[in-house]
């Protein structure tokens, strides 16, 4: 069992792309400018927010960081998003969710720029992306990608089973997944909340994506050996023994699941540090390409 350590893979990442904006202030041009609207004072929200700044700082990108009030009108909201659009010195921005239940979640993602849109959340590049054309790819199955191709891990014919269907992992890495391209030509299956009998796949898989949000849910029983495991779950558990009172957990059974598993990202320290180092590559894109 090897683990894969989305850790160590996404600071070589960042040091790559610190030497591409080295090279364009070189050149005598303009570092990549990222900001990131928050709306309200969501306690994780914060967290991610400030680490996408700080990993901005890291690289050598240039940040702004704006903060809106938790009752702000969606217009409001609107009016703002297309100001960024506007702004020729932001390269790229992203709409931090969740939003507050009174605005309406899509039509602000769809107010977005797609040329901006470095999360790849727009229709657009979804679009782009599952016509395997050039443009940006959500953090998320981006990161998981790049975990595949920088292990060397053989995904051709390979039988992969996708836990989970949402517009945000889901469906863009079981489209990814069989692409031909590699990582992708797989034989891919989507399963859900819904499945009957949702094992039975699990069980002839040979790689596992899992992004339902459920702590614990995939036990060693599910799997076969020599399985390659991607667990994308990140969930807080109350753990009163933890100096926190609670601890982060995945879809997956760790330590059971491990003894089985040929690779298996943990949680944390897989997926999650992949995704900021992702946004920031689709920020160096942004800077060069008009998608």
């Amino acid at each position: 069992m090897k683990i894969i350590d989305g850790k160590k893979i996404s600071k070589i990442i960042k040091e790559e792309i610190k030497n591409e904006v080295d090279k364009i202030i070189k050149n005598g041009g303009r570092a990549p400018h990222l900001a990131a609207v928050l709306v309200g004072s969501d306690g994780a929200s914060l967290t991610y927010v400030g680490s996408k700044v700080r990993s901005c700082k890291e690289v050598g990108f240039k940040s702004t960081l704006i903060k809106l009030s938790e009752d702000i009108t969606e217009k409001s909201l609107l009016a703002k998003i297309e100001e960024l659009n506007n702004n020729d010195k932001i390269d790229g921005f992203i709409v931090q969710l969740p939003l507050p239940k009174h605005i309406d979640e899509d039509k602000i993602l769809m107010a977005v720029n797609p040329n901006k849109d470095v999360d790849g959340f727009h229709p657009t590049n979804f679009g782009k992306m599952a016509l395997n054309m050039e443009t940006f790819i959500s953090a998320t199955p981006y990161g998981i990608i790049e975990l595949l191709k920088r292990y060397k891990i053989e995904t051709s014919g390979k039988n992969t089973v996708v836990i989970g269907r949402s517009n945000i992992v889901g469906r863009p890495i079981s489209i990814l997944m069989s692409r031909k391209e590699n990582p992708g030509n797989s034989t891919v299956t989507l399963v859900h909340s819904r499945t009957n009998n949702l094992e039975n796949f699990t069980k002839k898989a040979d790689i596992i994506i899992s992004a339902l949000g459920v702590p614990d849910f995939i036990k060693s029983n599910m799997v076969k050996n020599g399985v390659v495991i991607i667990d994308v779950g990140i969930t807080r558990v109350k753990d009163e023994s933890h100096p926190k009172g609670y601890v982060i957990k995945g879809d997956v059974d760790f330590d059971s699941v491990k003894l089985k598993a040929s690779y298996i990202t943990p949680v944390p320290g897989g997926v999650g540090p992949m995704t900021i180092a992702m946004l920031l590559k689709n920020t160096l894109l942004s800077k060069s390409l008009k998608v």
